[in-house]
């Protein structure tokens, strides 16, 4: 069933009013990929009365005040993607589409959805139940951040937003140990994964820089955030507090990762697939297209690759569904009135981490001195792909189903390193489970970039576009690779992507299409650098290309006419290469 969107539902239902709203920068999609929908399903399985509100207009109150006061509180997200990323582009130009509103137009999410969604509501409730908000917006603007947008240090969202508390992370465990206390009238100031204000510092916690020190210095910023980052493990973090004027922002500790069961309970509650009716009639929603037949099967990434947020958001600690609840959903699935065979994406954040981690991590926590794969692979984690394998094989097995395809990222290292499966594991990605081209992200060539990103090296990319390509040739099909690369990254300059463009039409041979501008969002290492110009590792300066003329340019270099005279001399001396992705036809 889907969540109740109007007053009639509400009705239809026995309810006088909800427990809990939900108030989403998306529109309404039931799918265990939607934050809020996901959430909202799991408090009514635990016999809570959740109404959901999408893209309400912040201009008047028909939207916000259709469903009435909650009883319980308030829970207010961005949506699936920070409304500034979703709203700008890295040259910071309005976009013109999103994929999560229904027709597809940009015209109904707002600029800092958070701030403006809380706004709204106090406008129209005053003294209301307590706002409460989260996802991935919240979360990684919890703490005093650096906002490309206005090029300035913010303070915590929680202070701007003016709401009353703040979950971090994934938010399954915290939003039902919050909802419970606020049900018994119980305190919420222990719940791990909760931030809060206060008058007072919590002296128990350790104190990062003010919010006045990390916008006046960068050295304390800097400092800051890595205090920050290394208090995100549930089993080793302390909490945290921050002076913002004359208040502390307060951050609990993380809450603890779920286990297998609890993970299996979350995607087994029972999705529609759909976009809710009522939105579903203003348009077609792009999102659906992609998530409707996926199935996600782990969350967390050990890559911690400096430019993303998926270590702060979601955690570096791996943990799996069990095989039995992900081919239950894909049973599922393949009941669904829609479904032709294919299931469009069995995977993760990167696809090929499921089902395996570092025994010492899950006992102790993530270490502090080293991280599990950069500079090279820890000897502590052995990468193992026999469990994705099994699960691929059982999930094609499934009648009904046609086609399995692995369309999230893959870390080629890791597959390339595994002794064992590794190249099992490529066999059968080239062999059945790729729609002609598999995606992949080097971001970069340049051993120099490729460190400031946390990034491994160029001999493992080598190494697996040959056995893919061998493995396709093997299985007689005409497949090629999709190279993801990053432009203007802090440390690059013309010359470092020049050098990109080489590697890529000499070794890859392609001329890239798939290049993106690097956008400094809140809370990751690369950001850190963006704002500060130094490596924050070493202290040593590095180049950042700030202007947009430059960072324009930098993608040129990949996608347009190369600036590089040394590369037009190899193109003289008959050292040529295609201007396509080079596709190898079996014979």
């Amino acid at each position: 069933m889907f969540l109740p969107v109007t007053p009639e539902e509400v009705a239809a239902l026995g309810w006088q009013k909800p427990d809990i709203i939900l108030v989403t920068g998306d529109t309404y999609i039931d799918s265990p990929y939607i934050g809020a929908a996901a959430l909202g399903k799991l408090l009514v399985s635990k016999g809570y009365r959740v109404g959901i509100i999408a893209q309400p207009d912040i201009k008047s109150g028909k939207d916000i005040t259709k469903l009435g006061e909650p009883e319980l509180f308030w829970g207010v997200t961005g949506g699936s993607v920070d409304s500034m990323v979703a709203n700008y582009t890295a040259l910071n130009k309005r976009r013109k589409s999103d994929d999560y509103t229904p027709g597809g137009k940009n015209n109904r999410r707002p600029d800092r959805a958070v701030i403006a969604y809380c706004n709204l509501i106090r406008q129209h409730f005053k003294g209301t139940a307590p706002l409460i908000i989260g996802g991935i917006e919240a979360s990684l603007r919890r703490v005093a951040h650096y906002d490309f947008w206005t090029d300035k240090i913010r303070r915590s969202i929680l202070f701007d937003a003016k709401a009353d508390y703040l979950i971090y992370g994934m938010g399954e465990k915290t939003i039902l140990e919050t909802a419970a206390k606020l049900k018994k009238g119980k305190p919420l100031f222990p719940v791990k994964g909760l931030c809060y204000i206060s008058d007072q510092p919590e002296y128990k916690y350790t104190e990062l820089p003010s919010y006045e020190e990390c916008a006046s210095d960068k050295d304390k910023f800097t400092s800051m955030f890595r205090l920050f980052y290394e208090n995100n493990d549930p089993l080793t973090a302390r909490g945290l507090y921050q002076k913002t004027g004359d208040r502390y922002l307060i951050q609990n500790p993380p809450q603890m990762n779920p286990g297998e069961k609890e993970l299996d309970e979350f995607y087994d509650l029972g999705f529609e697939r759909e976009t809710h009716p009522f939105y579903a009639k203003q348009g077609q929603v792009r999102a659906l297209d992609t998530i409707r037949f996926s199935i996600n099967t782990h969350r967390g990434c050990y890559g911690e690759c400096n430019f993303c947020a998926i270590a702060v958001h979601q955690g570096r600690t791996v943990v799996s569904r069990s095989q039995e609840s992900i081919t239950r959903e894909a049973e599922d699935i393949t009941r669904h009135g829609k479904f032709k065979g294919i299931i469009n994406d069995l995977g993760g954040p990167t696809a090929n981490m499921y089902g395996y981690e570092c025994d010492k991590k899950m006992k102790l926590g993530v270490c502090d001195d080293k991280r599990c794969l950069f500079p090279d692979r820890c000897p502590a984690m052995k990468p193992d792909h026999k469990p994705q394998l099994e699960l691929l094989e059982k999930v094609e097995k499934l009648k009904g189903v046609r086609k399995v395809f692995v369309a999230s990222g893959i870390r080629y290292d890791l597959a390339a390193d595994d002794k064992k499966e590794g190249y099992n594991y490529i066999r059968k990605i080239a062999k059945s489970h790729t729609s002609g081209q598999l995606k992949i992200a080097p971001e970069h060539s340049d051993d120099k970039i490729l460190e400031l990103m946390g990034k491994p090296g160029k001999k493992s990319l080598e190494k697996f576009r040959n056995l893919f390509f061998k493995f396709s040739k093997e299985a007689g099909k005409e497949q090629y690779l999709t190279y993801y690369f990053i432009a203007a990254h802090p440390g690059c300059s013309d010359k470092e992507m020049n050098e990109v463009k080489l590697f890529a039409g000499e070794k890859l041979g392609v001329n890239p299409g798939q290049v993106q501008i690097f956008t400094p969002t809140p809370s990751t290492w690369s950001t850190l650098m963006y704002y500060t110009g130094k490596n924050p590792f070493s202290g040593e300066k590095v180049f950042v290309e700030k202007s947009l003329k430059g960072k324009e340019n930098q993608k040129s270099i990949l996608t347009g006419t190369t600036r590089d005279k040394s590369l037009n001399e190899r193109r003289k001396t008959g050292k040529r290469f295609k201007d396509s992705q080079r596709k190898y036809r079996p014979k």
